[in-house]
């Protein structure tokens, strides 16, 4: 398993340490995992090192893959270290499935941005909509989709993709968690669209599930409901900034500066809103989310402070 070391990695694991049908399990990360674990075996490692990761996934040789290993583009990191980081995981990590025989399946992190907010695209997308992503972050997930596909059909393996709604929870780093949090929130006061969100721990149990389950499809995880940001921030007592057009430009070097960046898939969500289909879950992997998008939010902003992560910095 490779991003064990962040939240959602973390949340995972331990799930997975408590399912009867886990022998063993190995863990890679550039920071050690968030949860003590019981019996997983971690390796510290960087995505630049490649032979070092391929090295501990071929010797482990899993029978299930899964790669968390993403980096959303100002959640830990600015877009370009972010966009290095997910690519050279995605090299070393997939590229290693290709090398154990024993592996049956992989299931890979992707995200409902995949299928962009162009013109003309669907509002709620189905699985089967074709993938046009117009936003960096989207360009990243729609790379190791197409990665693992390539490797799942050279090797005859299993291949499932968790396109996940925007993932909030206490201690994950979101850059949109992060901007609803502000004291002063800004929104698009022409087009206030209605965008829905998964809490970790349901997008955790999903993994879970398309692990024991061999998923071999892509599906949605998005937690049922759907909210705007202005009525998010009337739920947090935030003050409420409407914004047009340029003043975004403005709005986004201020909350750069105030600590809160604002990368362009989030500022796409503002503008345009961001649902999908995630009708499909129960009968793939077998449950539904927990909590609904609204629920999410409130959850959001009971929690006591804004988590605040450093930028992950890559080693010689």
């Amino acid at each position: 398993m490779s991003g064990m070391g962040g939240e959602l990695g973390s949340l995972v694991a331990a799930q997975l340490e408590a399912e009867p049908w886990v022998g063993a399990l190995v863990g890679i990360d550039v920071d050690p995992p968030r949860r003590r674990l019981r019996k997983a075996e971690f390796h510290l490692l960087q995505p630049s090192q490649r032979e070092r990761i391929v090295e501990v996934v071929t010797k482990f040789n899993p029978h299930v893959l899964i790669n968390l290993s993403v980096w959303e583009p100002d959640a830990r990191t600015g877009l370009a270290h972010a966009r290095q980081f997910t690519a050279d995981a995605t090299t070393a990590v997939v590229g290693a499935a290709a090398e154990c025989p024993a592996l049956e399946s992989m299931v890979v992190r992707s995200g409902i941005e995949v299928y962009g907010r162009g013109r003309g695209t669907a509002t709620r997308p189905t699985e089967n909509a074709p993938l046009h992503p117009t936003s960096e972050y989207g360009h990243m997930l729609a790379n190791i989709e197409r990665s693992a596909r390539e490797v799942g059909r050279r090797v005859g393996i299993a291949v499932g993709k968790l396109r996940l709604a925007p993932v909030l929870g206490k201690h994950v780093p979101s850059p949109l968690g992060r901007l609803l949090r502000q004291p002063v929130v800004p929104f698009s006061a022409l087009a206030d669209a209605p965008f829905a969100v998964i809490e970790d721990g349901d997008a955790a149990r999903a993994f879970v599930a398309a692990a024991a389950r061999r998923l071999d499809e892509p599906v949605n995880v998005v937690a049922p409901g759907a909210i705007t940001a202005a009525q998010a921030i009337i739920r947090g007592k935030r003050i409420p900034l409407p914004l047009v057009g340029p003043e975004w430009a403005i709005a986004r070097q201020l909350s750069q500066l105030m600590g809160a960046p604002i990368p362009d898939h989030v500022v796409e969500l503002m503008h345009r809103g961001r649902l999908a289909d995630g009708s499909k879950s129960f009968e793939a992997l077998g449950l539904s989310p927990r909590l609904t998008t609204p629920e999410v939010i409130d959850h959001l902003y009971a929690w006591e402070s804004v988590v605040r992560i450093g930028s992950i910095r890559e080693v010689a």
